[in-house]
């Protein structure tokens, strides 16, 4: 009977957020595939500003990456091009890659599940399209201008992928050297040799070596002719390449250094966005799941109003559906009300319905049918039973009565690092004052709206308390006057 769920998303895998990669991927959070959808989000954010939060971030197009002008390439433009020539389909946006990195480890962890036929099946029908962009002669150029690349190297030396298209960039457009590159491995040349690569450790980059034909290569051939590569990367390799895309392209705390200025400050507050919403809901109808009454049957939607109930933030519960036989009493509907509230509500253990509102007076055991007619809802009131009366649990974080008040909007405690103010008692984000969240807070704390009062009061113009930490006033504040 519970109509609804929450909880507080802070999944972690391999160093990554959760929340994070799937709202990217998935355009929902981690505990969406359970059904959870937004709840609450901390420092105010609405639905609104999250769901837009992942688009921003989602969107970002990978050609702002790849843009280097006279700048040497760098490791994260190497795995972006390396992924994007290792994709069937085209990778635009930071969704396409990243969604590309995890199902490839998905696939990857999946026992026995036939990767290189897979990989060969995959190759087979990336060829068919390239040839219908590149002939077999534009091919053959760019793998010959390779193979004598890899011939100049003497002994055991390898040739990075970098230093390898670096070298023939001349040979043929970008998109085909990707090409050739992500099929290189096993290829044959006219003198018997044959290439073998490798994925260095620590880097994650590609390396290739051209050899004798060792008779143990397995080289298979698909319909075009062309030899079928199977060396995709390890389910390791993809997982220390995704935690390196994940800190330069969506970590909010090391991506300033990776992504362009244009688009920098749109990528650090919709990740920051997506990782402040935690809270996440799952609203289930009861309703749904109880028997089908009998056709005599009387159904009434009752709701509850509590005697003792003083605080006036505190709300009744939405109502509860009753249903009851043809000749139920009073009595009756009150004993089904306190039953029905008792079993959803941890809080309503000790309730008891006392009477009807608006019916006092009328004997208890009148039939509810003549006395209600028509009527579809009818409000009981009662009370709790028990020495500690309204039950700890009635309210979803405590009985604690604290005034929040942050500049950010946020009215209600959001599960974030608070502190009050030492002069009017008003609790606000840590974040929000400027104190960083890996800082102490301070022994004495003066908020900026109460330094600026004293501030006004004081014919000198000195702030009294200016040298206690009211301190720190970080960019959410410093333009409040």
């Amino acid at each position: 009977m519970i109509r609804k769920i929450s909880v507080m998303d802070v999944s972690k895998k391999y160093g990554l957020e959760l929340r994070l990669l799937h709202a990217i991927t998935k355009g929902h959070p981690w505990y969406g595939k359970w059904g959870y959808q937004f709840g609450a989000g901390s420092f105010a954010l609405t639905q609104d500003s999250y769901r837009q939060a992942v688009e921003n971030l989602s969107s970002l197009p990978l050609t702002i990456f790849l843009s280097q002008g006279r700048k040497p390439r760098t490791r994260l433009q190497d795995l972006i091009s390396f992924y994007q020539s290792l994709s069937d389909s085209e990778l635009v946006n930071i969704r396409d890659l990243f969604l590309f990195l995890t199902s490839s480890i998905r696939d990857a962890h999946k026992p026995g599940s036939g990767a290189d036929e897979a990989t060969c099946k995959k190759r087979k029908t990336c060829n068919s399209k390239v040839l219908c962009a590149w002939t077999s002669t534009d091919i053959l150029r760019v793998e010959e201008a390779m193979f004598r690349v890899l011939r100049a190297v003497s002994g055991p030396n390898w040739v990075s992928w970098r230093a390898l298209r670096g070298a023939v960039c001349k040979a043929g457009p970008p998109e085909l050297l990707d090409y050739c590159l992500k099929a290189l491995h096993g290829k044959q040349a006219a003198d018997g040799l044959v290439v073998n690569s490798r994925s260095v450790s620590g880097s994650g980059a590609m390396e290739y070596k051209i050899e004798r034909c060792n008779p143990m290569v397995n080289v298979n051939i698909n319909g075009n002719g062309l030899p079928c590569t199977l060396n995709l990367p390890s389910e390791e390799h993809l997982r220390r390449d995704l935690k390196y895309l994940y800190d330069c392209m969506l970590n909010p705390s090391t991506m300033s250094n990776h992504v362009p200025l244009i688009k920098r400050e749109v990528a650090v507050d919709s990740a920051t966005t997506v990782l402040d919403c935690k809270q996440f809901l799952k609203v289930y109808q009861p309703e749904r799941f109880l028997p089908i009454p009998k056709s005599d049957a009387i159904q009434v939607l009752c709701e509850v109003d509590i005697m003792e109930q003083s605080d006036v933030h505190s709300r009744n519960p939405p109502p509860e559906l009753l249903i009851l036989p043809s000749d139920a009493t009073i009595s009756d509907l009150k004993a089904e009300a306190s039953r029905t509230f008792q079993d959803v509500y941890l809080m309503f253990r000790r309730f008891q319905a006392d009477e009807l509102v608006g019916y006092g007076g009328v004997n208890e055991s009148t039939q509810v049918k003549l006395l209600l007619g028509s009527a579809e809802f009818v409000t009981v009131r009662g009370k709790f039973l028990g020495k500690n009366g309204l039950s700890k649990y009635r309210m979803e974080r405590g009985m604690e009565r604290w005034t929040v008040d942050c500049f950010c909007g946020a009215k209600d405690d959001d599960g974030e690092r608070m502190l009050a103010c030492d002069v009017c008692s008003v609790w606000q984000h840590t974040r929000c004052a400027g104190i960083p969240d890996l800082d102490a807070v301070p022994a004495k704390f003066i908020c900026l709206r109460c330094r600026c009062l004293n501030k006004t009061m004081n014919t000198s113009g000195n702030c009294k308390d200016e040298s206690v930490a009211g301190v720190g006033l970080g960019k959410n504040l410093a333009h409040v006057v």
